[in-house]
């Protein structure tokens, strides 16, 4: 494919649908003499949030990762995406600005733990709530509703990113097997209409190339980790060469895997039939990601962690819950804190943003809270279910460390 072959439907103002891409759910505060576009502005809002910051603690795959400098975190797969969607996008001739605020944003929404962290807390929410939980959703709920960014005049408001931010992190979904992606037509309700994973292709093109290198950014990486960590040996590593028929220079690592496979989707990407691979590379693809999956992610050696994760989520879970009270909640929460000073006491400090006590009430119990101008997504915590919820939202922006942290300070008694 030809240089900028994308250019007439990239996400410019020439666009006729550029008006639904920057639209806001709520307006957020200008400035005269600001220079950036809008989805640059969504980039520089993304990257100043205390949620991106937590995204270099909290594990990609191996929970060796805090200790381990040379291990991938989420932080250096967001990097991996950003870097592969904004070369493939500035050689098809779309828009750079908006592909780097989507990817930069995509994984926000995940748990501690990784994938493994997801499923428990999609398990909770199943049994407690009868809903779902996947990292696209929360991700979309986090820049929507919970994650909040100060202000020049010291207030914090909620993220309220454009559209076509918003749809690229909630439609990314980079696990499916899929391949020749285009995007949808309709303008969906982004809360509403996503019930489930995959469930809708991206809004923009640029969402498309996102969640295109979300499938490639991170099978390389993955394998080198494992490697290093002696997950793999060389026998499982000489199998791997052999499957995808690569010699010499090809070595299976993190730079030659996303080289050769940008290189093809620009080659093979057209308007008419989508961002995708060509039939060899696509192959290839799949060979890595099931080699991965038999020889990492099911690894037995992986078991550990997994039980080690669900214990640590579920015990924090219950304690949080432990503390509902319907009449008093938030003083119950200060008592609780008394015993257990950094889960109780964060745990009150965030949920006091998010409710319509007054500030008296708030200082009352012992906690404080910001300027707001923000949404009370938990209303007077009288809802046991909203109750809930706060506590899912919670330990899912934990980082893995301080999940940890907090549990050994519940064996303190």
């Amino acid at each position: 494919m030809a240089m900028d072959a994308f250019i007439e439907v990239a996400a410019t103002p020439d666009n006729p649908r550029y008006k639904d891409m920057i639209r806001r759910e709520r307006d957020i505060y200008g400035r005269d003499d600001d220079v950036r576009s809008p989805f640059a502005r969504d980039y520089t809002r993304v990257l100043h949030s205390l949620a991106y910051r937590r995204l270099k603690h909290k594990a990609q795959v191996f929970c060796n990762a805090a200790d381990n400098d040379h291990i991938c975190t989420r932080i250096e797969h967001v990097a991996h995406v950003e870097s592969v969607a904004e070369t493939i996008a500035g050689y098809l001739g779309l828009n750079q600005e908006l592909t780097r605020a989507i990817a930069i944003a995509h994984d926000l929404g995940h748990a501690p733990f990784g994938h493994q962290g997801e499923r428990i807390l999609d398990e909770i929410m199943e049994t407690v709530m009868n809903e779902r939980f996947w990292h696209e959703r929360n991700g979309l709920r986090l820049v929507d509703d919970v994650e909040l960014l100060e202000n020049n005049n010291g207030v914090f408001w909620n993220l309220d990113l454009t559209y076509a931010v918003r749809d690229g992190i909630i439609s990314h979904c980079g696990e499916l097997d899929e391949n020749n992606i285009v995007p949808r037509p309709e303008l969906l309700d982004l809360k509403k209409d996503f019930v489930e994973p995959g469930l809708y292709e991206p809004f923009t093109w640029e969402g498309a190339v996102v969640k295109m290198a979300d499938r490639i950014a991170y099978l390389g990486r993955d394998i080198e980790d494992a490697a290093a960590l002696g997950i793999l040996d060389a026998k499982d590593r000489k199998n791997l060469e052999e499957m995808t028929r690569t010699r010499g220079d090809d070595a299976i690592n993190t730079s030659v895997i996303m080289h050769n496979m940008i290189i093809d989707i620009c080659s093979t990407s057209s308007p008419e039939t989508g961002i995708g691979l060509s039939p060899e590379y696509s192959a290839k693809l799949n060979v890595i990601k099931d080699f991965n999956t038999e020889k990492i992610y099911r690894n037995p050696k992986m078991e550990p962690f997994d039980h080690y994760s669900e214990l640590v989520i579920k015990e924090l879970f219950n304690n949080l819950m432990s503390v509902y009270d319907e009449k008093d909640t938030l003083m119950s929460i200060h008592e609780a804190a008394a015993d257990y000073p950094t889960l109780m006491g964060d745990f009150g400090n965030f949920i006091s943003r998010y409710i319509t006590a007054t500030e008296t009430e708030v200082e009352l119990a012992g906690f404080k809270r910001p300027q707001l101008h923000n949404i009370r997504i938990y209303g007077d915590l009288t809802d046991k279910r909203l109750y809930a919820r706060a506590v899912v939202d919670f330990l899912a922006g934990m980082t893995d460390s301080y999940a940890i942290k907090v549990f050994n300070e519940l064996l303190k008694y």
